[in-house]
């Protein structure tokens, strides 16, 4: 059995920040905690096909602002921001504290990985061949300008009797570096024979990718202090 790591979870704290920013005592930590689970558990069962991979919780002493990253933001907002205004009288209800919802578009729905995955598991939930659905969601994601992705389906796939396990990739995922942006998204299909598990990993490049491309400082070895402004004008 392999030690498998989640590379955003790998990453929080030193790339990447938390997905929820508060502060709580040891008393109310397990209730705040719970409250984030159902929020988020509430907005991705409501909105499952406005393409929603991230969910940012920030908690104030007045309100729980609450960022919604989408990729159609029309679904969420609705005709003059009814819809808006419905769900955070019902995210109210739900955990009896003021809300203040955000939200922000997903610019290349193709280069996150929980979008590609949930993409999959429609798929394979209409009864597309996984292995037509795995190739074309790699090159639509490669296409977008991503560095590299690995698809991996888990479960009865084509219907077979026996359960097993198929990945492929394309481009590099290096997995254990640091500088390296994985995302990271898993979903399961529910199909008449059961579920199958998807995970999907997409290579969005380097964190420092552009501070790096300075020739002096990348030659020198030494990363820059400040970011060079060759850029405004």
């Amino acid at each position: 059995m392999g030690q498998k790591v989640n590379p955003v979870g790998f990453r929080v704290g030193i790339m990447e920040g938390s997905k929820s920013r508060w502060y709580a005592s040891k008393k109310e930590f397990s209730e705040l905690l719970v409250e984030d689970f159902k929020l988020r558990k509430f907005i991705k069962s409501k909105y499952r096909f406005a393409g929603i991979p991230k969910i940012e919780i920030e908690r104030t002493r007045d309100e729980v602002k609450v960022t919604l990253f989408t990729a159609r933001p029309g679904v969420i907002i609705g005709r003059k921001g009814q819809e808006v205004e419905r769900l955070q009288e019902e995210l109210q209800g739900l955990i009896g504290r003021r809300i203040n919802i955000k939200i922000e578009e997903v610019q290349r729905p193709e280069l996150q990985a929980q979008l590609v995955a949930e993409d999959i598991a429609d798929q394979l939930a209409k009864r597309a061949s996984f292995r037509r659905t795995m190739k074309r969601a790699m090159e639509q994601t490669m296409e977008a300008g991503a560095k590299g992705i690995k698809i991996q389906l888990a479960g009865r796939l084509g219907g077979s009797e026996m359960a097993r396990c198929e990945k492929q990739n394309a481009g590099s995922i290096p997995l254990s570096t640091l500088r390296a942006k994985i995302d990271y998204g898993f979903t399961e299909a529910k199909t008449a024979q059961g579920h199958i598990g998807v995970q999907v990993w997409v290579n969005q490049g380097m964190y420092f990718e552009e501070e790096a491309g300075h020739g002096a400082d990348a030659q020198e070895g030494q990363a820059p202090k400040k970011p060079k402004r060759t850029y405004k004008r």
